[in-house]
């Protein structure tokens, strides 16, 4: 079943990448074509290919190429090479799929296709090549197949890497790679081969051969600038930087020898290791640095990337691949926040990856005991903070993304709410008026609301997730995937219940405490407000948020007032956004409501996906203090002295892996479990595997 809904995903996403260009007016669709269509068809213009409005930006040969395919792209405004470029993605996932270094189970093998085509459709690259009409995926398919031929059929490898380097000249970096790992036949087919086509391309064009080895010095400043965003090569940065001129060049070339030095060593090891297809992504990598101009439809490299393998731990293992589609699949600012110090890093977050994969991550070796056995990490351990800080920041993103973009229709939002406040009458519950103008008779509660609105909402769920984080991280992951749940839903009735708040309803007589009374034509939603969605308030995640907070505050301490204090926390939150008139009594309820249906989600995910220790977790969790015994001798089962948690972590730690390096701890190693698809292996010689525990 999950293999069927993999598949169907893939092709709804190949169908909805389609369609997206498909339906844009026919001049607004591949829009790059236009640069070797021209008015009357690709070599059939008069004049050069690097001149007008839509300049080509490829090489000689790849005009040369091209002519072939006019046709395909005049016929149907494209609709043959939308539906040939497809067919090109879905080839470069295959292949990438195939190539996965081994040993690979069975279910992996078969949920690889479907889960890499999925990735590259909703990639940046492929969805820029889509959209402009590029051919950059041509190149990368060729190469992959080149570097990947074996047998016989190597021979042919080096021609094919050729031709990719005729089309995208930075690919000759995988010259040298095929002749440091023995292919040297290989390596200077592929030399012989581009130096061919680049020669054939000299003879037919010359002027443009000129125009673009030369005058250009191999494409550089051909289309847009090459200080864009969009170029993430170090020619790139380095003109963002505002360097320029002879000073820029030298530093550059010293950066392009410096990557593909250390590119290309790593490459070797990991060849000679068995990763054949990682050493492609790391030489590919180094290209996109290297590279004068590096768009977006270029950077596929850096997707491949994902198939290396970084961290010990079970816990760590996802930081990477997880990083990398985040870094090519969404814009710059849904990674970091919009601050200076963090801009920088956003702007070149795909060259940084690019940097980072070529010469710096270690990923594991085959022979890497962790390799196939990564350490587990129990239910104790801390989860990567990498990896927990950047789903934060995506998630918020999202958040913020749905709040801005859901219906802002006045007359719907404004219906909505007259529903709303005919439902609390008949039920009477219409206190928000009575509330707000009590408040606003009140200059000091009028003050203290506004503060309470604006500080808490975010201030306390943080401090609670970095409080568990450090000091409960079983409750850390329950709670953080409660909160992810409830919030996601409270997403859902963002987008498809725009509701006013009475601050915004007219003739009501609301006030708006922050702001004063509003003229509804033309409101003052003020600083903090002023880009988000003001109709995004059903539920409201300010009594949701407060709720989950006194439930994790109820959970974490047996302090009696600390208690009563996170029981207030919501009731206060309440009437604040009631006297605010920012919501009304229902949004409240349903705040509550996805909270509780948040939780009910965490504990269904956790039944039917147990972590490791899962059995010891529960375990730690459920304990009552007074049920734990006393450790001391005597006949009677009174309270322990100590603290009951450290108790209850002493007696659930027992069945939990001690990590490597701790005093007295053995390595231990976790009964394998056989699944239908992955047979049993027999546990070393020496090491006898631990019981299993059943709780």
């Amino acid at each position: 079943m999950a293999l069927i809904g993999l598949w169907l995903l893939a092709g709804a996403l190949a169908v909805r990448q389609a369609a997206a260009v498909l339906r844009q007016p026919s001049d607004e669709r591949l829009t790059d074509l236009l640069g070797w269509i021209g008015d009357n068809g690709v070599l059939r213009v008069r004049g050069s290919f690097y001149d007008g409005a839509h300049p080509f930006t490829g090489t000689p040969f790849a005009g040369l190429v091209l002519k072939p395919l006019t046709r395909a792209a005049e016929q149907g405004l494209g609709v043959a090479w939308t539906f040939g470029t497809l067919l090109l993605v879905a080839a470069v996932g295959v292949v990438a799929a195939r190539a996965l270094p081994g040993p690979v189970s069975r279910r992996t093998a078969l949920f690889a296709v479907p889960v890499a085509l999925s990735l590259l459709t909703v990639s940046v690259p492929v969805r820029s090549t889509f959209t402009l009409g590029q051919t950059s995926i041509l190149p990368v398919l060729l190469v992959l197949l080149g570097w990947l031929l074996r047998g016989e059929e190597r021979r042919i490898g080096g021609v094919l890497i050729g031709l990719a380097a005729a089309l995208q000249p930075a690919v000759l970096l995988f010259v040298p790679l095929l002749w440091f790992t023995g292919r040297r036949a290989a390596a200077v087919g592929a030399g012989a081969t581009f130096a061919a086509c680049t020669a054939a391309a000299w003879l037919a064009v010359p002027g443009d051969s000129w125009t673009y080895w030369v005058h250009h010095l191999a494409g550089a400043g051909l289309g847009d600038p090459s200080d864009g965003l969009a170029n993430q090569s170090l020619h790139g940065a380095l003109l963002r930087l505002g360097l320029s001129g002879p000073l820029e060049l030298a530093l550059l070339a010293v950066l392009a020898v410096a990557v593909s030095w250390f590119a290309l060593r790593r490459a070797v090891r990991y060849t000679l290791d068995g990763q054949p297809l990682l050493a492609a992504a790391l030489a590919g990598c180094a290209v996109v640095a290297v590279s004068p101009t590096a768009w977006q439809h270029q950077q596929l490299w850096i997707l491949l990337a994902v198939v290396g393998r970084v961290g010990r731990r079970t816990g760590d293992r996802l930081m990477w691949p997880v990083a990398v589609v985040l870094v090519m699949s969404l814009e710059s600012g849904a990674l970091v926040p919009n601050m200076p110090g963090l801009k920088l890093l956003a702007d070149n977050a795909p060259l940084a990856a690019a940097v980072l994969a070529a010469c710096v991550i270690p990923f594991l070796s085959r022979t890497a005991e962790s390799w196939a056995k990564p350490e587990p990490s129990g239910p104790f351990s801390r989860p990567n903070l990498l990896l927990e800080l950047l789903l934060i920041r995506v998630g918020y993103w999202a958040y913020s993304y749905v709040r801005g973009h859901a219906d802002q229709g006045v007359a719907t939002a404004e219906g909505h709410g007259s529903q709303i406040l005919d439902w609390e009458r008949v039920l009477r519950l219409d206190w928000e008026y009575g509330l707000n103008q009590f408040t606003v008779r009140h200059p000091w509660l009028e003050d203290f609301c506004n503060f309470y609105y604006t500080t808490f909402h975010f201030l306390v769920p943080i401090a609670l997730l970095a409080l568990l984080y450090i000091r409960r991280p079983p409750g850390y992951r329950k709670a953080r995937t409660a909160l992810s749940f409830a919030t996601l839903l409270g997403l859902v009735g963002f987008w498809f219940y725009p509701l006013a708040p009475p601050r915004l309803m007219p003739g009501l007589g609301y006030i708006d405490t922050a702001h004063g009374p509003q003229d509804l034509n033309d409101p003052d939603f003020g600083a903090l407000t002023e880009l988000s969605n003001q109709y995004a308030a059903m539920p409201s995640l300010h009594v949701g948020w407060s709720l989950w907070c006194a439930i994790v505050i109820v959970r974490m301490t047996p302090n009696v007032w600390l208690r009563a204090l996170g029981v207030l926390y919501p009731l206060l939150t309440t009437f604040v956004v009631m006297a605010t008139a920012n919501h009304y009594l229902l949004d409240a309820v349903g705040g509550v409501l996805v909270i509780m249906a948040g939780f009910g989600l965490q504990r269904l995910l956790s039944r039917y996906l147990p972590g490791p220790g899962a059995a010891a977790e529960a375990e730690a969790e459920t304990a009552a203090p007074d049920a734990v015994p006393d450790a001391g001798p005597g006949p009677g089962p009174g309270p322990g002295p100590g603290p009951v948690a450290d108790a209850v972590r002493d007696k659930a730690a027992a069945t939990v892996p001690k990590q490597s390096g701790e005093p007295g701890a053995e390595r231990a190693r976790p009964e394998p479990s056989a699944g239908p698809d992955e047979p049993d292996e027999p546990e070393p010689s020496g090491e006898p595997a631990a019981p299993a525990r059943h709780t």
